[in-house]
Order: structure tokens, then C-alpha cells, then sequence
């Protein structure tokens, strides 16, 4: 399929601003350049209540933002990790879309930051991320959420981490999760698959710009084989949650998602992968400017209200 005519017109706008490479800008300039993808989105969604709260993980403090809608309680629970190389974002260039699926699913969306690198490289958003997930179980019931219908979701580098924090929540007898929701995780630094030979240059994120990502989050070439920051190395994957992949077409890191969910379902997991033709990485935080986007945020609405209305399983 062609690209999508908005994703498109996006990317030639960026080119004739002279929008460096990520892989070519300092770690401050694609913190700044993350943090515009807000003039990208459609005006926010009114919630019945936005309430802000922090987390403990390893003796800092981090930032949550908690999204109630309007509806009875208990209300069921998406856990989102924002995306950003690991490197870049925050609360508030997800503050849109935490809005969307929160109005969408009848869902509490607890938005949540984790320690960022290179300051902080892994385990450091990891071990946060899990962290973030006992808080959850803790606290929300006092926001009206049900601690036992908790969903993780994250785009990007955060879907990686609510892959690894599903998986760390089945490994360590942690609170448990209902399901998972990646959006384009980055899965594999070491990924040799034609996505990344095929969309190498000229799109929203480059194979360079992946590498320079990843770079700057393991701490050594060792963390490779770390399920815990790549998560295909599991020895296993049977036990885990439902999940619900999706990809763009147009991106590097298409097949390694892609084939993350061939590796769910193959050990027996509930697994839907979804491919959107045309669109590029980054397209769920565009709703502005890539209208399309409401498609891929259909998808995750309909997960959650299934997962979400399932009976658990015990």
C-alpha cells in the first residue's frame, strides 16, 4: 500500500524544516524535538478527573498522571508507558492519547515516567515500569479502579517496557495483568529483518536512529540477551497475558513486533497482531495530523473492553 497521503505530507514537512536524524542529534535536541509531537495532536479530551501522583522505585520518585472517565466503579485499569527511544518523553506527549483511551475503553488510564538514559540506562526504566505496576495494584482502588483488572500498554520504547513488565509480573509473582497492549514495540536491538533494511532511510524513525536509541539505553552488549530488556530472549513466553500488537507498515521496527507476536502465540498466548498499511512509527501519538491514527486507536479500545469484560482467569 502506498503511504498513507497525511503520513506523507508529515514527513516531507519535517525534511523541509531540516529535521535532523535522531541518531545526529544531542540526547537534549531529541528531547525537545519528542516533546513538539504535541502540535501533532487533536485538542485533548475532557475526563471526568486528571489527578497527578508519584511512585517509588529504587528511591526516587517519579511522576504518574491518573485519567478517571465517567463510569461506575470498579473501573478496569490500562497502565501506559509512554515511548521515546528510552531516551525522550514524557506524561505530556501522551497526555492525548491517555485521554482518548480512557474515554474510549471506560478504562482508568494511569499514565506513567520512568528514569530515562543515557542518565539512568537499564535496568533503571524496567525495573521502574514493574514498579509502577505495584503501585497500581496498591493505590488505584482508591481512584475507583479494579486492582484486578489491570492492563499494561506502551508505544515504542514504552511498549517494550510493557512487554518486559508483563513478563517480570508472570517471573516474579508480581500483581497480575490482564493483558498487554504494544504499540510498534522496539523489541531487538540485534534484529536483522527486511523491515529494517526496507525502511532504513526516509521515514519518521531510521535503522540509525533505532541503533542510537538502543545504544544509549543497555548499559553493556550483554543486556542483549536480558529478557528483561529484550524480551524474545525469554526462555519462555507460554503464561503470559492476551495481547494486542500493532504495527505500521512503514517503520524498522515492523518485523521485529511483528514477529514477537508470532512468538506469543506460539507459545500459547492469546495473540492478535495488527499490520496498518501506510502509516509510519509514531502515528498513534498523531492524531492531528494523521487522522488514521483513530484506527489504530480503535483497536486498543476494543482489546481493553474485551479483555477488560472477560472473566479472569484463575
Amino acid at each position: 500500500m502506498a503511504l498513507d497521503a497525511n503520513a506523507a505530507e508529515l514527513i516531507a514537512g519535517l525534511r523541509a524544516q531540516g529535521m535532523k536524524p535522531f541518531a545526529e542529534m544531542s540526547v537534549e535536541e531529541a528531547r525537545a524535538v519528542v516533546s513538539t509531537f504535541t502540535g501533532l495532536q487533536a485538542p485533548p479530551e475532557p475526563v471526568d478527573r486528571v489527578e497527578d501522583a508519584h511512585y517509588d522505585s529504587a528511591g526516587t520518585s517519579l511522576p504518574l498522571r491518573v485519567y478517571v472517565p465517567t463510569g461506575p466503579s470498579p473501573q478496569p485499569v490500562v497502565l501506559y508507558f509512554h515511548g521515546g527511544g528510552f531516551v525522550a518523553g514524557d506524561l505530556d506527549v501522551i497526555d492525548e492519547p491517555a485521554r482518548a483511551v480512557a474515554n474510549g475503553t471506560g478504562a482508568i488510564v494511569v499514565a506513567a515516567t520512568y528514569r530515562r538514559a543515557p542518565e539512568h540506562r537499564f535496568p533503571a526504566a524496567a525495573d521502574d515500569a514493574s514498579a509502577a505496576l505495584r503501585w497500581v495494584s496498591d493505590n488505584v482502588e482508591g481512584y475507583g479502579g479494579d486492582p484486578g483488572n489491570i492492563i499494561v500498554m506502551g508505544d515504542s520504547a514504552g511498549g517494550n517496557l510493557a512487554a518486559v513488565t508483563a513478563l517480570r509480573a508472570r517471573d516474579e509473582d508480581g500483581p497480575r495483568v490482564r493483558g498487554q497492549v504494544l504499540v510498534y514495540p522496539v523489541i531487538d536491538p540485534h534484529a536483522t529483518l527486511p523491515s529494517r533494511e526496507e525502511f532504513a532511510e526516509g521515514y519518521v524513525i531510521s535503522a540509525g536512529d533505532l541503533d542510537w536509541f538502543w545504544s544509549h539505553y543497555l548499559s553493556s552488549p550483554d543486556d542483549a540477551g536480558n529478557p528483561y530488556a529484550v524480551p524474545s530472549r525469554a526462555a519462555s513466553l507460554s503464561g503470559l497475558p492476551p495481547a494486542l500488537v500493532l504495527t505500521t507498515e512503514n517503520e524498522v521496527a515492523r518485523d521485529e513486533a511483528e514477529e514477537y507476536g508470532g512468538l506469543l502465540r506460539n507459545a500459547g498466548v492469546d495473540t492478535e497482531v495488527i499490520r496498518f498499511d501506510g502509516l509510519v512509527h509514531g502515528a498513534f501519538w498523531m492524531s492531528g495530523a494523521v487522522p488514521r491514527s483513530s484506527e489504530m486507536r480503535s483497536a486498543v479500545i476494543d482489546f481493553v473492553k474485551k479483555i477488560s469484560s472477560a472473566a479472569p482467569v484463575v
